[in-house]
C-alpha cells in the first residue's frame, strides 16, 4: 500500500515526554514529505499551540486541532474545517460546573477562559504554553466554541461522563485526551470526521491513511485510517483497536512507522 496521508497526535505520540521530537524524526517526516505524502498532526491542542509545534518541525500543511474541530493551514491560517458547540448544550454545560463546582474551560478566537485562576489551568497552559482569560463565562458561553474542557482528577472525569452521556451524548462527542481532561466537541468535531475531511481535501482514499495515537480521543481517527496506529504507551484499549502498535514516544515510534509503511518502499 501507498500512503498518501499521515497524521499524528502530538503529546504522548509525537512529542516525547519532555515535550521534544527528535531530530531523527523530523527527518523522516522531512523524508516523507519529499515522497509527496502529506504529514501533518491532529491534536486536542489549540491552533497557536499546535501551530508552534508544526512551524518547529517546519511543516507546511493543514493541521487537525481541538480534537477534530478545526482544520486550519499553518501558512495562510485559512479555515478549512470547522464544529463548534451547540450554544444550548454549551449553557447545559456552564449551568451544570457552576451548580457542581467544577473546573471548566472555554475556547473561542484560539483563546481560553476560565472562570478562576486556579492551579488546574495553571497546569494546563504550562503545557500547551496557551494564554488565558479570566472572568464571568457567562459573557463567553454563547460565542463559537470549538470545544469546551472540565480538568479533575480521572475517578471524577470518568464519573462525570458517565452522568452527561444520557443527557448530551447525541448532541456532543465526548472525550478524554488525559485521564484528568474530559472534552466536549460538535458531534462531528473529532479526529476521524477531520481525517475524512482532509484525505478528501487532498485527493486520496482513506485506506492510503496512517493515523497514530495514544489516547481515547485518537480511536476516532485510527478506526477511519486504513492504518491506524497506536503507541507502546497507548491506553491498551486502543493497541487493542488498532491496525499496528509501534514503539513509546520516547523511543521515535512515529518515526519508526514512516520508515516501515512509508519510506521503506
Amino acid at each position: 500500500m501507498t500512503y498518501k496521508l499521515v497524521a499524528a497526535d502530538l503529546d504522548d505520540t509525537l512529542l516525547r515526554d519532555d515535550l521534544t521530537i527528535s531530530l531523527e524524526t523530523v527527518e523522516a517526516m522531512h523524508q516523507a514529505v519529499a515522497k509527496g505524502v502529506t504529514v501533518t498532526i491532529a491534536t486536542g491542542r489549540s491552533f497557536p499551540s499546535a501551530a508552534k509545534i508544526a512551524n518547529r518541525i517546519g511543516l507546511n500543511v493543514p493541521i487537525i486541532t481541538y480534537q477534530g474541530a478545526l482544520i486550519k493551514n499553518l501558512l495562510d491560517e485559512e479555515v478549512l474545517y470547522e464544529r463548534t458547540v451547540p450554544v444550548e448544550s454549551a449553557r447545559f454545560l456552564l449551568d451544570y460546573c457552576e451548580k457542581n463546582n467544577y473546573h471548566l474551560q472555554l475556547y473561542h478566537g484560539d483563546e481560553l477562559y476560565a472562570a478562576e485562576d486556579n492551579d488546574k489551568i495553571k497546569k494546563y497552559v504550562s503545557l500547551s504554553k496557551t494564554p488565558y482569560i479570566i472572568g464571568d463565562l457567562r459573557q463567553w458561553i454563547d460565542i463559537p466554541q470549538p470545544k469546551m474542557l472540565i480538568v479533575d482528577t480521572p475517578e471524577v472525569c470518568d464519573r462525570i461522563r458517565e452522568e452527561l452521556l444520557p443527557l448530551l451524548g447525541d448532541k456532543l462527542h465526548i472525550t478524554k485526551s488525559k485521564p484528568h481532561y474530559l472534552e466536549f466537541m460538535h458531534k462531528e468535531g473529532t479526529k476521524g470526521h477531520a481525517i475524512t475531511f482532509l484525505a478528501e481535501h487532498i485527493g486520496c482514499s482513506l485506506d492510503e491513511v496512517i493515523a497514530l495515537g495514544d489516547a481515547w480521543n485518537d480511536r476516532e481517527m485510527l478506526e477511519v485510517a486504513g492504518l491506524g496506529v497506536a503507541m507502546e504507551n497507548a491506553l491498551p484499549e486502543l493497541k487493542a483497536l488498532a491496525n499496528f502498535v509501534t514503539k513509546s514516544n520516547n523511543e521515535d515510534g512515529v518515526r519508526h512507522v514512516l520508515e516501515k509503511f512509508v519510506l521503506a518502499e
